[in-house]
């Protein structure tokens, strides 16, 4: 019995590569016991490809998102801080600090629409270069701040960069990765996001705010370095008619044994088909408007969960919470925030989108009514402390101030929120948009998803104490109890699964062509 490697032959190869790419190969596979298993094209293809130098230009690419998650962490550290200025030019005031924490929302909603104009025009690998300047001159601005209008200057700048990253590094790890790692790598986007966020609260422990913003600035400078050395994408290159230079980005990210030309042939006969440019005809094709939709309904539910507003002022919720060492507190829970977040990227192309968006939406439904329910307790305590029961009650607790032993339940329940959000809701939107939408579409559509999404941040973070000052406490936390219900929904019967599919098979399944 003849038993075939399944890898293409080495003639096959000099002759071009794959003669056959749309036909399955009969395998016979030995551990099987000899029975006849199908090969498609692209799974031999795929076990020629090398993947260390896609891990490397992915690697250069998530420094963006790393600054962008050292920009939302940022604030809860410096905010306590710059509220206790004895400098009055810089002292924030409950309304200031507002404000510094939401204005970078607006840079962000800014910087999607910047960069959607700006990734078509120059490509993927620019566009990011030029998101580190924004970075780094926002950041210089902070740490030479001699009042309030220089730290808002500051934090739109990064605002801007941030919401230019969170378009570009999306599509562009989308369009340099295959099939297989696709899902992993784009999860990095946000695995870096929550790490930048864990380093700005473990920073913030130990240094002030303007050497927690020159701690910030580092990981958008070295960015700008290796992405110098990075390729573009083939998808970008082929798309203006750039054959050569696509087919060098692909040997350099593929490796030198993989016959690059078959995926060139691939993703050029669907760019032919679909065009280089949105016409505005193309708006009433469903290979166009229904992603574009489940990707704005998901940058919406995935602000509705109240994340942003939640991280942005998460020392000042413990503060409330009466919870000791609060700073402490915050670190804990972005802890968690990268562990479940990795744990999601290693995970993701095995257990597919929808069924982590699913379980996250139901975990943060829980936390965040529990949360609502401990805070209605501490309430009720706090209203009873003259009652004599109550001092009995308080006499027992001991030495400790009453709300701390409730405190416990406000640190879990902010955990398993976190935790959801970083296994489903964090990471997938973000990567879901960077695979659902025509390459003619990309930038456009992308840059919808993002005006809305940091849009959505904006309203939640500013409104974010007005609502709790309205609704109590209790009440804010049981509304996003209830919005994250609606996630739940929302997934289960509007948001397609994409794990393994290529680019170009997902496009087919919205225009009616592929079953899910």
């Amino acid at each position: 019995m003849v038993v075939r490697s399944g890898l293409i032959d080495s003639c096959e190869i000099e002759d071009g590569g794959m003669d056959h790419a749309e036909e399955s190969r009969p395998l016979l596979n030995a551990e099987n016991g000899g029975r006849i298993e199908e090969k498609s094209a692209q799974d031999i293809y795929l076990e020629k490809v090398r993947n260390q130098k896609l891990y490397l230009a992915t690697f250069s690419a998530v420094l963006g998102p790393l600054s962008f998650g050292f920009v939302l962490g940022y604030s809860s550290p410096a905010i306590p801080e710059l509220c206790k200025m004895s400098n009055p030019r810089l002292q924030l005031d409950t309304e200031e600090a507002s404000w510094f924490g939401s204005v970078v929302t607006l840079g962000a909603a800014l910087g999607g629409v910047v960069g959607g104009w700006i990734v078509e025009k120059v490509g993927r690998k620019l566009c990011l270069m030029f998101c580190s300047m924004p970075f780094i001159f926002g950041f210089t601005i902070i740490i030479a701040a001699q009042n309030v209008w220089m730290l808002y200057v500051g934090r739109v700048l990064t605002g801007l960069a941030s919401g230019m990253t969170s378009l570009v590094v999306p599509l562009y790890i989308s369009e340099i990765s295959h099939a297989r790692v696709r899902g992993t790598m784009g999860t990095c986007v946000q695995l870096m996001v929550v790490s930048g966020i864990m380093g700005a609260y473990a920073a913030g422990l130990v240094l002030d705010w303007r050497w927690l913003a020159v701690t910030c600035s580092v990981p958008p400078t070295l960015m700008l370095v290796l992405m110098c050395f990075m390729p573009e994408t083939p998808r970008f290159l082929l798309s203006r008619g750039k054959r050569r230079e696509a087919e060098e980005a692909l040997r350099f990210l593929r490796g030198p044994d993989a016959p690059v030309e078959w995926e060139c042939d691939q993703i050029e006969g669907v760019s032919l088909e679909q065009g280089d440019h949105l016409q505005l005809s193309d708006l009433r094709d469903p290979g166009v408007y229904r992603p574009l939709a489940v990707g704005v309904l998901m940058m919406l539910y995935q602000q509705f969960t109240g994340i942003n507003a939640i991280m942005f002022y998460a020392e000042s919720i413990f503060e409330d919470a009466h919870f000791k060492n609060s700073d402490v507190a915050t670190v804990i829970v972005a802890v968690i925030q990268v562990v479940f977040t990795a744990i999601a990227a290693m995970v993701m192309d095995r257990a597919g989108r929808k069924v982590l968006l699913i379980l996250s939406g139901i975990a943060m439904s829980v936390s965040t009514g529990v949360f609502g329910v401990y805070f209605k307790l501490t309430s009720t305590v706090s209203s009873n402390s003259s009652d004599p029961k109550f001092l009995i009650f308080a006499q027992d607790l001991g030495p400790h101030d009453s709300h701390y032993e409730l405190a416990w339940i406000a640190l879990a329940s902010m955990g398993l929120f976190i935790a959801g959000f970083a296994l489903g809701w964090g990471p997938t939107p973000w990567l879901v948009m960077s695979e659902i939408f025509p390459v003619q579409a990309r930038g456009l559509a992308s840059a919808i998803c993002v005006l809305i999404n940091w849009s959505t941040a904006f309203i939640v973070t500013k409104t974010f104490q007005d609502l709790m000052d309205l609704l109590g406490s209790a009440g804010i936390f049981w509304l996003f109890s209830g919005l994250c219900a609606l996630n739940v929904l929302f997934t289960i019967f509007c948001v397609p699964e994409t794990k393994g599919k290529t680019l170009e098979e997902i496009q087919a399944y919205f225009k009616g062509t592929l079953s899910d």
